[in-house]
């Protein structure tokens, strides 16, 4: 398994944060980013990457006021043990952090993957 810190894969999502356009940053609203070593148990999957957990912007209505944030995590485990160079782990944390993010505009697995962040 390759090595990193946590610091380290914390500042990568971070920076791949960065990298989505300030146009589509700014339509986030109430929504948090977390970095775990491990996706939970009840998850059932061990290499997951990332999990998205709200309410779409798409499926907001009227009621949705005085709600905790939806909560985006990426999983530090997993993708460090699937990629074998820093490099793709820059990648992969990257495709993650998109992907989990389009769960936050309303996009789902099927279109994410036809686009490439499957």
């Amino acid at each position: 398994m390759l090595e990193m810190t946590r610091e380290e894969f914390e500042e990568l999502v971070a920076e791949a944060l960065d990298r989505i356009p300030a146009d589509l940053t700014r339509l986030m609203d109430n929504v948090a980013v977390f970095v775990e070593d491990e996706p939970p148990a009840e998850a059932g999957d061990p290499e997951l990457l990332g999990l998205y957990e709200g309410t779409p912007l798409t499926e907001r209505g009227e009621w949705y006021a005085g709600v905790l944030p939806d909560r985006i995590t990426i999983y530090r485990g997993p993708t460090l043990r699937m990629c074998a160079t820093r490099e793709e782990v820059v990648e992969e944390v990257e495709v993650t952090v998109v992907h989990e993010v389009a769960h936050h505009f309303g996009i789902d697995d099927e279109r994410l993957h036809a686009l490439g962040y499957g």
